[in-house]
């Protein structure tokens, strides 16, 4: 099995490096917040004290954003033969831009799905780059759709995120029609959960789902400095607007219900 290390274990990150210790890897992990490691200690990893995990031979950012990724990559001193993984939302641009050392491989795979998706191996990882050469470690993840050369996999999640808050902020705005037309919100959702939004209704009312606020608005942002339809503009003021920053994509919904 792999040699991994997982810079970055917040939610996803975490429950990434879970699933890969639960498929064999051998795997080490690294947070800013230290303390966040020790549940995956717990469960096998090994802590490391740095980004800079020598012995690893793939390595999995999972950052917030793409200043984090390119400081904590240059820390990393990763080893010529190895791969980077790059796994958070940055964007086409940012990942075009990553400088690595000779030698070193890079796979773009950020991906879609929720915590409980990727610790059970249900992940959509859009993977562009060199991935074959990561490929047995992206499919214990879920399943891979490649994307083309470096930049494509980070092109897609966008487009991927644009359609997911867009389509919540219109069932917000949906949900304020009911309510101002006196129809019951539970009764709205179940008729629309049939029509075209229903995949939007499904996400509203998703289980463990942890996608907070403040990171789709960051996402959005990325869209924005590169086009700026006037549907994303509008949905990136409804994220802006959202009084807890921190909650879950899904409460846009909530805070249009009664």
């Amino acid at each position: 099995m792999a040699k991994i290390a997982v810079l970055g274990t917040g939610r996803m990150g975490a429950a990434i490096a879970r699933r890969l210790l639960g498929t064999g890897h051998h795997v080490t992990v690294w947070n800013r917040t230290a303390g966040k490691t020790a549940p995956l200690v717990a469960a096998g990893a090994r802590a490391a004290p740095t980004p800079t995990v020598p012995e690893a031979e793939v390595v999995i950012t999972m950052l917030t954003d793409a200043t984090a990724v390119r400081e904590v990559v240059e820390a990393a001193a990763l080893r010529p033969g190895s791969i980077l993984v790059e796994m958070s939302t940055i964007g086409p641009v940012a990942v075009r831009e990553l400088r690595l050392p000779e030698g070193v491989g890079l796979v773009d795979a950020p991906v879609l799905g929720s915590v409980a998706a990727a610790e059970s191996g249900r992940l959509t990882v859009l993977a562009s780059g060199e991935v074959d050469r990561a490929l047995p470690i992206l499919e214990s993840l879920g399943t891979v759709r490649r994307c083309g050369g470096p930049g494509g996999g980070a092109a897609l999640k966008l487009v991927a995120n644009t359609a997911l808050v867009t389509g919540l902020a219109a069932l917000a705005d949906t949900v304020a029609v009911a309510r101002a037309l006196g129809v019951d919100v539970d009764i709205a959702l179940s008729v629309v959960a049939n029509g075209a939004l229903g995949g939007a209704v499904t996400r509203a009312t998703a289980a463990r789902a942890a996608f907070p606020i403040a990171l789709a608005a960051k996402d959005l942002k990325l869209v924005l400095d590169l086009v700026a339809p006037p549907v994303v503009r509008a949905a990136a003021a409804v994220l802006r607007e959202a009084p807890d920053q921190a909650a879950d994509l899904g409460t846009i919904i909530e805070a249009a219900k009664p």
